[in-house]
Formats: structure tokens, C-alpha cells, sequence
């Protein structure tokens, strides 16, 4: 039985990362900070089988699903009690409009994500390809491309692999939040690069 997926944000990310979960039927509902009312145009857009919802309520999925702005993260602390819940954190910590990355010192992005939502089980991923690569076939020249994940959880990344692989993809595991996440991250070693694992 597939997983129920909770998408935080939906710009090009979500709705991207949705159309593939819902392509391997899996049970996906989305949300934005503006309400299950302004997202009729994207259930439109990707079909009947995924729900708006409320970020409360995406927040009730199995795995959860972080593709809001950096700047929004902080304003989920007290949305929901995050104690164990899976989550994939897909953002990049840049500082709109200008798009530079926002001085973290030697924290990983995703460690800050962590500070924010105390107790979840936080998995980077998915945050390294620009969407329109993402939204391509993940299946080229007899290979996977690659979706990097790190964390601190080890059944956590079990759980986001198993999906990463159910929709095409190929995980690579770079470790722990504080090595692995800081190749992901916006401005990293791996940050952009288009692998394909044969």
C-alpha cells in the first residue's frame, strides 16, 4: 500500500513532484499558504485524484512534503506537533527576489529546517534539479536520474527512497543532515547536476 504524500507549496516544485506521485497512484493532497480555494486552477491542471487541502491538514499525510518558500519554513513551528513525522525538505535557502543563499554559517539548510519543526524526521531530497529536469522522464538512456537524499533517520530515508524509486528515480544517499544536505543545498557541490545512474 503507497504512502499518503502532503504537499506543502505549490509552485513549480509541488505541482511537479505531484504530477509523478500521482502518475505511480499514489494518494497525494496539496496545499498552499493561501487556502484549498486558490488551488482549483492546480487540481484542474493535475487531475481529480489529488485533493487541496489545508497545510494542517497535508501535514496529516504519512510522508510530508516541503516545497515552500525558505523564507515560509519558519511559519509551520506550531502548525502541527512534528514529534516523528516524515519529511522531505525540498527547499533552498535563497533570499527572494534576487535569489542570493542567506548566510547560514556552518549549519546545513536543512539542520535550520529542523530547529523549525522539532521532532519530525526530516529527509533532504528532491531540491537539487531545476524543475523543468525534474518534470522530465526520470527514466534516460537505460538509466535513472538521480535524486540525492541525506538524514538523520535511517527508516525515514528508507521510506522516501522506496517512493523516490516507485516514481523512476534512483536515491543516492549522502549520509547525515549536516554532511550530506550541505552537496545538496543552493550553491553546493551537487546543487543543479543532472546524474543518471545506469
Amino acid at each position: 500500500m503507497k504512502k499518503t504524500i502532503g504537499i506543502i507549496g505549490a509552485g513549480n516544485i509541488g505541482k511537479t513532484v505531484a504530477v509523478h506521485l500521482l502518475k505511480s497512484n499514489y494518494s497525494v493532497m496539496i496545499s498552499n499558504s493561501k487556502g484549498p480555494e486558490s488551488l482549483k486552477e492546480t487540481v484542474a491542471l493535475l487531475g481529480t485524484e489529488v485533493k487541496a487541502v489545508t497545510i494542517a491538514e497535508a501535514t496529516e499525510a504519512e510522508i510530508i512534503f516541503l516545497a515552500l518558500p525558505w523564507s515560509q519554513v519558519k511559519t509551520l513551528t506550531q502548525i502541527t506537533d512534528w514529534n516523528n513525522k516524515i519529511v522531505i525538505d525540498a527547499t533552498n535557502h535563497f533570499i527572494t527576489p534576487d535569489f542570493q543563499v542567506e548566510d547560514l554559517g556552518d549549519r546545513a539548510s536543512s539542520e535550520i529546517v529542523q530547529n523549525y519543526l522539532p521532532g519530525a524526521r526530516i529527509v533532504k531530497s528532491f531540491n537539487t534539479l531545476y524543475f523543468k529536469i525534474l518534470e522530465a522522464d526520470p527514466k534516460v538512456a537505460n538509466g535513472h536520474r538521480v535524486l540525492f537524499i541525506s538524514g538523520d533517520d535511517k527508516e525515514a530515508k528508507i521510506q522516501v527512497s522506496e517512493m523516490i524509486k516507485a516514481i523512476g528515480f534512483a536515491p543516492v544517499d549522502l549520509g547525515s543532515l549536516s554532511v550530506g544536505s550541505k552537496f545538496q543545498q543552493a550553491k553546493g557541490a551537487l546543487s543543479t547536476l543532472n546524474f543518471i545512474k545506469l
